[in-house]
């Protein structure tokens, strides 16, 4: 059978406890095929929906899927991050895929990523960090903020040197089909984009197949 584990990973330094990061890891019953770390959106935490319905279905199929608390998280219970605190959340998303890598112990793929701000973040610890993963699962990419199109966060994108999965909802604000088909045309490796009819930025996996969809797009496009 599957476990869950609770795991914590503290700044090396010595440094503040706000700095660390706690994750829930989900393990299969056989040896991984890939290691996956996913992060939240802003304003949520590990136990996000669409974050367990991700995780229970990749585990499923095989993978170590850990989801994370951003270092954010541990300075504030509730709320948004703060832009000043960015930096400090990717390189929360490198601690937690070091630890959760070690944890597993085998030579197998790396899979990052999360939803929405989660997402981004995971997205820029690709990009600063060429080698480092082997592909991006992305739930909601906030590629603009609602209303405002013309402040596209895609700075990055052509230094992202891995494949791309993006599963996003079709009345997401925060981009339409059309401007995320334009934006990964600036990520040099394969991208997919999963649109899921009839929702927005949470995607509602509740009652969309969101989960499998996603599954099977990194099955598809990842390995």
């Amino acid at each position: 059978m599957s476990s869950v584990s609770e795991f914590d990973v503290s700044d090396d330094d010595g440094g503040a406890s706000e700095d660390r990061v706690v994750g829930t890891l989900h393990r299969p019953d056989a040896d991984p095929r890939a290691v996956v770390v996913l992060a939240h959106g802003a304003g949520a935490n590990r136990e996000a929906t669409i974050l367990v319905a991700v995780a229970d279905e990749l585990c499923a199929r095989g993978l170590a899927v850990a989801r994370i608390d951003l270092p954010y998280r541990q300075r504030r219970p509730k709320g948004p991050p703060s832009p000043s605190g960015a930096g400090r959340d990717r390189d929360g998303i490198r601690a937690a895929t070091a630890h959760v890598g070690a944890v597993v112990d085998r030579d197998v793929p790396v899979f990052v990523g999360g939803h929405s701000y989660g997402g981004r973040q995971a997205s820029m610890v690709a990009a600063e960090s060429p080698g480092l993963v082997d592909g991006l699962i992305l739930t909601s990419y906030p590629l603009h903020p609602p209303g405002k199109p013309d402040r596209l966060r895609t700075e990055h994108f052509p230094e992202i040197d891995c494949g791309v999965v993006v599963v996003h909802g079709a009345s997401d604000p925060f981009a339409t089909h059309d401007e995320l088909v334009a934006a990964l045309e600036l990520v040099p490796g394969p991208t997919t984009l999963v649109e899921i009819a009839g929702v927005g930025h949470d995607l509602r996996p509740d009652r969309k197949p969101v989960a499998a969809l996603t599954g099977d797009a990194v099955f598809a496009a990842l390995f």
